[in-house]
């Protein structure tokens, strides 16, 4: 199904509701054959607009937030106006995908893809976006954030309260952990977990056990900051996507404040934009030092520089 979410902080869309009670049962993820678009996707890096992609398949376009939308004071949305994310280059991307995790692996680039009946742990191409292995889960689940602790993939459900771990090496499911409440993004730090669930609160957990060791309320101009979503963690700070906005904000996880707030918006051309769904997912390059960024069925990743 490709049906564009609709949430926010506080609740979830009555459809969404329908359609988990009607998905059918089952454990663990399947792995498939992955399907490879007819037409390749076509890495160009630092040349913006030449990238070609599949042409995706026609969707509703959502409503998406503006920096306006977060309610900064006068003097804060005016440095944030001047805050726009500086574009280092653009590589390809599976349109078809509905990306909700992103982290790379050395060379290597997995993704977590969502949607009940599609949801699926995908390695694709660090700079075609084609997919070279996926394992697909049981359509009872709605994959969300991934994150990669040492040579092990932990993914996320939305609501099922279920993180798979997989082997990286063979993508077999080599264990799995329960939680309360939604999962949406999550990053690891070297030492700690980090999950979002849309709400303004990361929740600290063991890498090992996935237990609950803090909870950090996130807050920007000294209030809380709702939505938080896809999570990336680099250089002792976590940076996050906020949902339905095209905003990036990096985050001083000492005491939860935010301190610097990037604009995304305009990545993608308008016809790109008409066809894609809102931005989601944030991974670090360590070999190319950017941050790649991209979205829901985006037909591109976008290289942005990583100093906040």
């Amino acid at each position: 199904m490709h049906i564009p979410l609709r949430r926010g902080a506080a609740a979830v869309v009555a459809a969404l509701a329908a359609l988990v009670s009607a998905c059918g049962g089952g454990d663990d993820p399947v792995l498939v054959e992955p399907g490879v678009s007819e037409t390749p996707l076509t890495a160009t890096l630092g040349a913006p607009d030449e990238i070609s992609a599949t042409d995706p398949v026609p969707r509703e376009r959502p409503l998406t937030g503006t920096v306006d939308d977060l309610g900064l004071d006068d003097e804060l949305s005016e440095v944030v106006d001047g805050r726009p994310v500086d574009l280092l280059g653009q590589r390809g991307h599976d349109p078809e995908a509905f990306t909700q995790g992103l982290v790379f692996d050395d060379e290597r680039l997995y993704e977590s893809r969502g949607q009940y009946g599609e949801s699926a742990l995908t390695e694709i191409d660090p700079l075609t976006g084609e997919v070279l292995r996926e394992v697909a889960l049981d359509d009872q689940y709605f994959a969300e954030g991934l994150a990669l602790v040492d040579d092990q993939l932990i993914q996320l459900t939305w609501r099922e309260g279920v993180a798979f771990v997989y082997d990286v090496a063979t993508f077999d499911v080599v264990d799995q952990f329960t939680y309360q409440g939604e999962g949406w993004g999550l990053c690891y730090d070297g030492e700690d977990l980090w999950m979002s669930d849309g709400s303004s609160i990361l929740t600290r957990r063991d890498p090992a056990t996935f237990e609950v060791l803090d909870r950090l309320p996130v807050s920007l101009d000294g209030g809380s900051l709702e939505g938080l979503n896809e999570l990336e963690c680099l250089d002792g700070a976590i940076w996050a996507n906020v949902w339905l906005t095209d905003i990036i904000v990096v985050i001083e996880p000492e005491g939860g404040e935010v301190f610097a707030v990037l604009d995304a918006a305009g990545l993608l051309r308008d016809d790109e934009a008409a066809e894609a769904d809102v931005l989601n997912g944030l991974a670090y390059d360590p070999n190319r030092d950017v941050m790649v960024v991209t979205g829901k069925y985006w037909p591109a990743m976008f290289d942005i520089d990583p100093e906040p």
